[in-house]
């Protein structure tokens, strides 16, 4: 095949997989049925290098920015010779990425595909719990819920995906996610989307026959559904070409129950420069980092040097390549200045300290003794007080702790201060505890309250969430 002949058929295949997402359920397999296995290598070739999500495509209405975003059934090429059945937002696989700033008026309308009911959760957006996109916001098919909101926090990478009460991890595992990246304007960092601030939504899925497998044992509900393929983006060992010096990585563990020990095979350094909801007040040079289920982290990479090299970033608990790194013989020289990030809200001293503690009764997870019951408030929490919550894990497996509505602050990690750990060190909304561990967090709830609307706060492992982990507050 001549260089021409493979690009017109790369633009041929681009141009099928993008008018083949419009489709849904049986169109789709008609569509691949006709076009899919002439081309299915090119297709392959093609999703060796690394799938950059795109940004999703918004319009105005008034004041508002709007984003129309398309749950549906898709397929999906993870491997040659084989479309894969999947769930997808705007895409065959997770969903585009939504970029918004600070202040912007937002509405993004969440449209039903699926033959089964979801909900479509903003995770780590402050907005009003009605706004929330959790158990209580039900899409049923064919139908549209909205999410309409003023953007009221700093700069962040933060995500979506369902909520739906019982049925989130499976809805997730087949591939219902995506990134919402609240932009600001800081001209010191790597910014430019695609090319030198790369998104990488790092996920372990299992496959049979080349399909998802999502066929979780008790055992499995127990300990949370991991291993199989380490896919990034919907690419196995994906490769990216850079061109920059400074590489910045917006990481996402959007695995169900998978934990990642995060480094570079030849342990080279990089800036860690923020957490879930937030800069960090300075960046920190490392060598590797942790993120349990849910969890973000940004971090810079310096190739001067490098050129004409590759890196290997890793998950070294898996022993498997999360990224290989192509590293250009001429660096185009972009910004990074690591000091003076953000300054972090001092909060007074709380006025109400809450325990939660993690347990198992009659087969099911429960925080302080109880099980999810979505007709039960299990917490009331004043607006505006500052609050200390202490979360215990007693338990001989792990978890970690996500509260919707806000962020919080990681005070103390096991009796100690110094042991909360680098990437913690600013905003964050999920916290990792290991087997008997205990976390102090501060907490104070800004702008929104309701006293009939809901938010939730739960294990973020999958798995225990949809078997009762998870407890609900209002804020009055």
């Amino acid at each position: 095949m001549t260089r021409r002949n493979f690009l017109q058929k790369g633009l041929f295949v681009a141009s099928a997989i993008i008018e083949a997402n419009a489709f849904v359920g049986k169109e789709i397999e008609r569509f691949f049925e006709k076009y899919y296995h002439e081309y299915r290598n090119d297709i392959l070739l093609n999703k060796k290098f690394l799938p950059i999500p795109k940004t999703a495509y918004y319009r105005y209405e008034g004041e508002y920015k709007v984003f129309d975003m398309h749950i549906q059934e898709s397929l999906h090429p993870f491997f040659a010779g084989e479309m894969t059945k999947t769930y997808g937002i705007n895409s065959s696989y997770l969903g585009e990425t939504i970029v918004i700033k600070p202040d912007e008026k937002i509405k993004v309308n969440y449209i039903n595909h699926l033959k089964e009911p979801t909900t479509m959760h903003g995770h780590g957006m402050h907005v009003p719990a009605h706004m929330d996109g959790a158990v209580h916001q039900v899409i049923n098919p064919a139908s549209m819920w909205s999410a309409i909101f003023e953007v009221k926090q700093g700069a962040a990478t933060n995500w979506y995906h369902p909520h739906l009460m019982g049925e989130t991890a499976r809805q997730v595992y087949k591939g219902l996610a995506g990134l919402i990246i609240i932009e600001d304007d800081k001209s010191n960092l790597p910014r430019e989307y695609g090319i030198d601030d790369i998104p990488l939504i790092i996920q372990e899925r299992r496959f049979a026959f080349n399909q998802i497998d999502y066929s979780p044992s008790r055992r499995e509900i127990m300990h949370g559904y991991t291993g199989g393929e380490l896919v990034v983006n919907g690419s196995i060992a994906p490769k990216f070409q850079a061109s920059t010096r400074f590489l910045r990585l917006r990481l996402l563990n959007g695995s169900n129950a998978s934990i990642f020990h995060i480094r570079f095979k030849n342990n080279e350094k990089f800036y860690l420069i923020a957490g879930d909801n937030s800069y960090l007040p300075q960046a920190t040079k490392t060598t590797s980092l942790f993120l349990s289920p849910a969890e973000r982290a940004e971090i810079v990479v310096d190739l001067q040097g490098l050129e004409d090299n590759s890196l290997y970033l890793i998950d070294s608990l898996s022993k498997k390549e999360i990224l290989k790194i192509i590293v250009d013989k001429s660096l185009n020289q972009n910004s990074f200045e690591p000091n003076n990030l953000i300054e972090l809200e001092q909060i007074p001293k709380p006025r109400k300290t809450r325990i939660f503690r993690f347990g198992m009764r009659r087969m099911q997870f429960t925080i302080n003794n109880k099980s999810m019951d979505m007709n039960r408030i299990d917490e009331f929490i004043n607006l505006d007080e500052p609050e200390e919550w202490i979360i215990e894990n007693p338990m001989n497996m792990a978890h970690n702790f996500h509260m919707h509505a806000t962020h919080f602050r990681v005070i103390e990690r096991n009796g100690s201060k110094e042991r909360v750990m680098p990437w913690e060190r600013g905003y964050k909304d999920t916290v990792f505890l290991a087997p008997g561990d205990k976390v102090k967090i501060q907490v104070i709830m800004r702008d929104f309250a309701s006293a009939t609307d809901p938010y939730m706060y739960h294990c973020h492992f999958l798995e225990h969430e949809d078997n009762g982990m998870m407890g609900q507050f209002v804020v009055i």
